[in-house]
């Protein structure tokens, strides 16, 4: 397990940002925590990381988002959703796309679940984030040692 702390929404950002250059085709993300915990903002980092031009929203009322960069970032937001059917969501052609990110990500079949880097989003003292990542699957697990061997990362001067 990997513990990430936030103070900011740029720094929240720029956490997904260094994960970013690590993702690959077929990758699954699945990100989990309260409203307001930063996931939307962890997926901004992302695509940044990707370098994709478009500004990042959260998909809720569209479940379905995509971000053109160097590799396609397809963003799912399973928040209005009760019941995941991979087949009706097409989760399977949505990973041969390009990476996928999921917010609500514990809505996810656990077949879906077991082999994404799980990132879990807790709101702390003072409004500070804590990211918690796990990961079960060989190419998840993979992943997390590549992003834990990273070096700290910190938001840009003024953010």
């Amino acid at each position: 397990m990997l513990a990430l702390r936030s103070d900011s929404t740029a720094a929240t950002e720029q956490l997904g940002a260094s994960l970013a250059p690590l993702l690959e085709q077929g990758d699954v993300v699945s990100l989990s925590g309260p409203l307001g915990a930063g996931k939307t903002r962890f997926v901004a980092g992302l695509a940044h990381g990707l370098s994709a031009a478009s500004r990042v929203r959260s998909p809720t009322f569209t479940l379905v988002k995509e971000y053109r960069g160097r590799l396609m970032l397809i963003h799912l937001d399973l928040y209005r959703l009760e019941r995941v059917d991979p087949l009706e969501l097409g989760l399977d052609e949505q990973r041969e796309r390009g990476a996928l990110v999921v917010e609500w990500g514990e809505r996810l079949p656990m077949t879906w679940s077991d082999r994404a880097l799980r990132i879990d989003f807790e709101i702390g003292p003072e409004d500070r984030r804590v990211l918690r990542a796990s990961a079960g699957a060989p190419r998840s697990l993979e992943l997390l040692a590549a992003w834990d061997a990273l070096e700290p990362v910190s938001p840009p001067e003024g953010a």
